[in-house]
């Protein structure tokens, strides 16, 4: 094949799904805005699922909602190409902050990515799936799709995630902590709290050393480790020794080896409080374990050639700490991008009532659009190279396999 017939080809193709992306502006951006002021949270995206779905079905898609079980989750389908791509869509909103996390951009990227590409799809020679994911602020959406199967036979995954400003375009090197949540379970002795204290059994007193035994661990581990906590239950009244305490709490590290290891010894800290009160402790997960994201090189490769076309900083990156995504579980197992998208102003750090106002402004919005076109180029990229599709097609996700090969 000629190569100048090559070139001109991929520019046709990433000149018609730039176009692409402009002709939906305008129902993306009122979608998007709508999931800003639905701000629904995990599990309860009722309308917000509604709406991503109503739009995705207009244009063609065959969409099926409640995948792996989970009502507000879906699957926007199409084409039937060998090789399988899935763009992921989050929707959850922050308690009492709403979309802190700029999971309406998400969604509106995404979607965005997935219109301009639909046309597309028998010419690429994919199968197209718009994978909405809810409860990724907590309740770990897509490790329980993972786990049932809605991601079964997907050979690539994306999406994308705001940040403030000044964060760079380029992914390479980057990643996400695993994270665990988890309640410890003080149970004591009720008492009087004036008449007979001595006869009681203090739970309240365990969750205070517990709280101390780990603010004093946190001088004595890596500067990229989170430990973060509160006491949930603690008592109700002055007058009766605590019986019960309740301390939620996470851990965070970059890998699983250095994550277990944070975790038991935290776990240490609520044994020690507990042996010292004479209580008895009991820990409950909380949620899914969201594991450690791994971004793919080539598809971060062909992300970050797009973002150079929008004169974005692509600088390298040492890595961004402080944070963690189930998208991590996606890409242990399923070749991943997840990029993060810098809004221009953005002072201001996520997980904010000020970053939230930020998500739902014309600048947010701007480079929610850029990000929709760059993912589109990004799967047209992976999908034309003949190594990378071959590779990818190769990859695509067997959980049944894996499972009953476990089993035999």
């Amino acid at each position: 094949m000629d190569t100048t017939d090559t070139i001109t080809a991929d520019e046709k193709l990433r000149t018609a799904l730039a176009d692409g992306v402009d002709r939906w502006k305008p129902r993306v951006e009122a979608l998007a805005r709508d999931i800003h002021r639905f701000k629904e949270l995990s599990f309860e995206e009722v309308r917000s699922a509604e709406a991503i779905t109503a739009l995705l079905a207009e244009a063609g898609f065959e969409v099926e909602r409640g995948s792996g079980g989970l009502p507000t989750a879906f699957t926007a389908s199409a084409g039937s190409g060998e090789l399988t791509v899935a763009l992921c869509v989050e929707y959850d909103a922050l308690p009492g902050i709403g979309h802190a996390c700029g999971h309406n951009l998400i969604a509106g990227a995404s979607v965005a990515a997935a219109l301009a590409l639909q046309p597309y799809v028998d010419q690429l020679g994919i199968t197209l799936k718009a994978i909405g994911t809810p409860a990724e602020e907590h309740g770990g959406g897509k490790a329980l799709m993972l786990e049932r199967g809605a991601f079964d036979g997907v050979g690539l995954a994306l999406m994308v995630h705001p940040v403030q400003d000044g964060v760079t375009y380029n992914p390479a090197g980057t990643s996400a902590q695993a994270v665990g949540r988890y309640k410890a379970i003080f149970t004591g002795k009720a008492a009087h709290a004036a008449a007979a204290p001595h006869l009681g059994v203090n739970a309240a007193d365990a969750a205070v050393l517990s709280q101390v035994a780990i603010g004093l661990l946190r001088q004595q581990i890596p500067s990229d480790h989170r430990v973060a906590c509160y006491v949930a239950e603690a008592g109700h009244v002055t007058n009766i020794i605590p019986e019960k305490a309740v301390v939620e709490f996470e851990c965070r590290a970059f890998t699983m080896p250095e994550f277990e290891a944070l975790l038991e010894r935290v776990r240490r800290c609520f044994e020690g409080a507990a042996t010292a009160t004479g209580t008895t402790l009991v820990f409950e997960d909380t949620e899914p374990l969201y594991e450690p994201l791994i971004q793919d090189n080539e598809l971060a490769a062909h992300w970050t050639a797009a973002m150079d076309a929008f004169g974005k900083d692509t600088s390298p990156a040492a890595g961004l700490s402080g944070g963690s995504t189930d998208m991590g579980n996606i890409s242990q197992v399923i070749p991943s991008l997840h990029p993060w998208l810098s809004i221009p102003g953005a002072d201001v750090p996520i997980h904010s009532h000020a970053f939230a106002a930020l998500a739902d402004t014309p600048p947010a919005y701007g480079v929610m659009f850029e990000a929709g076109t760059a993912l589109a180029w990004t799967v047209a990229a992976a999908a034309t190279t003949p190594t990378q599709r071959q590779r990818f097609t190769h990859a695509a996700y067997r959980r049944r396999t894996l499972t009953q090969e476990g089993a035999s």
